[in-house]
């Protein structure tokens, strides 16, 4: 059990994502004022997932999973998931972005808005933002950021720096994970802009990537390639353990994918055979009445 109760600790990241969550609460309750209940309920249901996703986030940097992720690479792997995967999921299906803009006094919410989308000052970001957020260059630049802090040196250079390994490897896992499932997930008033097709592509190619990691840490590995965890002995050595953290990246590369993929098939289907599979079923049937 205390494996469970020790070592939380206090991030100043939970400052941040409470005055998130009451600034995302004012923009939902400004927006309930002037909208339909049908829509005030769709709304309060995805800030419910918007706020489990800030859980997610604080979790994975305040429960013992930071701290034993130190201590095992198996847990590292873990905590990274929930950094790429859980939380940005849950984000980008409560879509945010309304109530956040809402969120903002009247007078504050346009000088924002002009700043960031007219002001001369800030075209570089814009562009910048435009090519981050393309639908092929999110996806690419998700897996090459998952490659890329799996590298030895890199990885040991956010075990033994603190500032790499909080605002670059961990802010990169979840700015990539949350730019990526916006090109899967609705996220009001974003849609994503990969065909059903594309997606599955996409899709595919990542739980490959994910793939090969996992099987080259995992069965191809005979020796520890992170010497910060060549500490461990006994019942599980350094190698048992980058061996367990494969398994847990294998397994849940497949968890997250079948239902991103079951998802785009049905849509691939639905644009392909208007009415969807249960009519196509049926107009088969009828073919071999």
């Amino acid at each position: 059990m205390n494996l469970l109760t020790s070592h939380w600790t206090f991030d100043p990241f939970l400052v941040v994502t409470v005055v998130i969550a009451v600034w995302h609460e004012r923009g939902v309750r400004h927006l309930a004022a002037r909208s339909r209940p049908h829509r005030n309920s769709d709304r309060r249901r995805r800030s419910l997932l918007f706020y489990a996703g800030l859980a997610t986030l604080d979790l994975a940097v305040m429960s013992p999973i930071d701290h034993w992720a130190d201590v095992f690479f198996w847990v590292h792997q873990v905590q990274h998931l929930l950094l790429m995967f859980a939380a940005p999921v849950l984000i980008v299906a409560g879509a945010p972005w309304l109530p956040l803009t809402h969120g903002l006094p009247v007078r504050w919410r346009r000088r924002v808005g002009r700043a960031l989308l007219i002001a001369p000052w800030s075209a570089p970001l814009r562009h910048v933002a435009r090519i981050l957020t393309l639908p092929w260059v999110a996806v690419v630049i998700f897996n090459l950021d998952m490659l890329a802090w799996h590298v030895p040196i890199l990885f040991d250079l956010a075990y033994r720096n603190s500032f790499v390994h909080i605002w670059l490897m961990h802010g990169m896992f979840f700015a990539t994970g949350v730019a990526f499932w916006l090109q899967f997930i609705p996220s009001y008033p974003l849609r994503p802009r990969l065909t059903p097709g594309q997606q599955m592509a996409a899709l595919f190619g990542t739980n490959v990537v994910m793939f090969v990691i996992a099987m080259t840490l995992g069965m191809l590995a005979t020796t520890s390639w992170y010497p910060v965890y060549n500490h461990l002995g006994g019942s599980l050595s350094a190698v048992g353990d980058q061996h367990l953290g494969a398994g847990i990246l294998w397994v849940c590369g497949d968890f997250w994918c079948l239902p991103a993929m079951q998802r785009a098939m049905r849509r691939f289907i639905d644009d392909e055979h208007p009415g969807g599979l249960e009519a196509r079923v049926d107009r088969l049937l009828q073919g071999v009445r």
